[in-house]
């Protein structure tokens, strides 16, 4: 790095902010830890907008190409650096202030390091409900989930983050701030720009702080858990949750019973529910918030089972009796990728699929994998409601997993993303692209929709400034 830039950087934003040399590991490796780690020209820590955009003039006098990183919780590798050490990492970390809560309003300002679990409390503390909910909450950060158009298990009532997001304050490749922040719900003068950005990854703009939605508080919430005896079982029973629950129906996750036998092995301490006692190959985990009062939620809960149960398409449920029993089986349900990294390393796809075609999808392509290779285990799971699975395959017993990854991952991808194309689904559902897809992208994507994204690119970052080589090959 010169010391031109060096300087000025430090000017931008105080010595003690700008880090260079050893001990950047933190921000240069990615969190599932499938690459080495990259290097970073250095690290940056701006403490608000004027900041960034100093830091983005800067980079862009020198053509120096920055990535942007909130809580480098990304599984697509969009936010670490690579290994070339010409990349500048950009940290929101400390970018965490609230500016503002419109109750009447029903949205709230945020900074784009704040914490998404910090946000749900923001909401909380004014009586109101942020929805957005991850796995990651407790470290991922709201930029990082807009950049990603982060889903979650909300999504069926709530949306992704870019149904909750109002409006954006966005620093360009210029240096220049975009102040999209009025937080209104309706505002037709032109071009939506906030939904350039949502998702684009960081390869169009630096978000720096975004107006959100925020909804009343349910009046009362039951959790259940069902054990059901097919994928296409538990398809009608979506149906019949839809039917009697309405938009009460705020999640409807499906576990294959692999990978809850990984929790149950891995993680002794959790009790998973109806495992041991039936022989049934899936489970749902379904939620209701009821806007009215607890005896109206457990009057249609009860109703719904008894459809179900006269539907046969579930063997046998639980319902949680209280709030820490509700937790208890969404633990269970949040758990199943750390039990799966602790079986070894694995295989993972998050792909979409239109709801209807999803046990055909499951069986189809278990069907394929299994006759490729002998003993592979698919841990299939992930949100049923909205079409999201995280379809992951682990290496045979007995099968080294670092040389499973490194001997068959490219065959199985292509296996899987051709099954997802021709079942008309997507590869990639709401973990991004990152440097992870590109090569899939340019595959399944059309060749008409990938000129038109180089397209913007072009125009709103003619140097090639921000993530260069993710989403879009440099």
């Amino acid at each position: 790095m010169s010391s031109e830039l060096l300087a000025q950087l430090r000017h931008a934003v105080g010595p003690a902010h700008v880090l260079t040399g050893d001990g950047l590991g933190a921000w240069e490796q990615d969190r599932r830890q499938r690459c080495p780690p990259g290097q970073a020209l250095a690290v940056v820590r701006p403490a608000n907008t004027a900041e960034v955009a100093a830091v983005v003039r800067s980079c862009a006098a020198t053509g120096t190409p920055i990535v942007a990183q909130g809580g480098n919780t990304g599984l697509s590798l969009g936010s670490t650096p690579d290994a070339s050490g010409r990349e500048l990492v950009l940290s929101l970390a400390r970018m965490n202030a609230v500016r503002a809560i419109e109750p009447h309003n029903l949205s709230m300002t945020l900074e784009a390091g704040c914490i998404l679990q910090n946000a749900q409390q923001v909401a909380a503390q004014a009586g109101l409900l942020f929805p957005l909910s991850l796995a990651s909450q407790g470290s991922c950060t709201l930029g990082g989930n807009l950049a990603c158009n982060a889903g979650g298990t909300q999504v069926l009532r709530y949306g992704n983050a870019r149904e909750l997001c109002l409006g954006l304050e966005v620093v360009t490749a210029q240096g220049e701030v975009w102040d999209g922040l009025r937080g209104l719900r309706k505002d037709n003068t032109g071009y939506d720009l906030r939904h350039l950005f949502i998702g684009s990854e960081g390869t169009l703009g630096i978000i720096t702080a975004a107006t959100l939605k925020l909804f009343p508080p349910p009046a009362a919430q039951l959790t259940a858990w069902a054990a059901v005896p097919t994928l296409e079982q538990a398809v009608v029973l979506l149906d019949l949750a839809q039917r009697y629950l309405g938009a009460g129906l705020t999640g409807f996750e499906v576990m294959g019973r692999p990978a809850l036998d990984l929790v149950a092995r891995h993680m002794p301490m959790l009790r998973v529910p109806l495992l041991a006692e039936l022989d049934a190959p899936w489970f749902v985990l379904l939620e209701n918030a009821d806007s009215e009062s607890e005896d109206h939620a457990r009057d249609r809960f009860e109703a719904l089972m008894e459809a179900a149960l006269a539907a046969e398409c579930i063997q046998d449920a639980v319902v949680a009796q209280n709030q820490i029993q509700a937790l208890m089986l969404w633990q269970v349900r949040e758990s199943i990728s750390a039990a799966q990294a602790r079986e070894g390393l694995n295989i993972k796809h998050d792909i979409a699929l239109p709801i209807a075609r999803i046990p055909a999808f499951v069986a189809h392509t278990d069907a394929l994998l299994a006759q490729a290779i002998a003993g592979v285990r698919v841990v299939n799971f992930g949100h049923l409601g909205d079409g999201n699975l995280h379809y992951n395959v682990q290496a045979p017993l007995g099968y080294d997993a670092a040389q499973f990854l490194r001997e068959q991952e490219p065959r199985v991808n292509q296996l899987v993303y051709d099954a997802v194309a021709q079942f008309g689904g997507s590869f990639s559902a709401e973990h991004g692209v990152g440097a992870l897809k590109v090569a899939q992208l340019e595959r399944y994507q059309s060749p008409v929709a990938l000129g038109l994204m180089r397209s913007i690119k072009q125009a709103l970052d003619p140097q090639n400034l921000f993530n260069p080589g993710r989403v879009l090959r440099a």
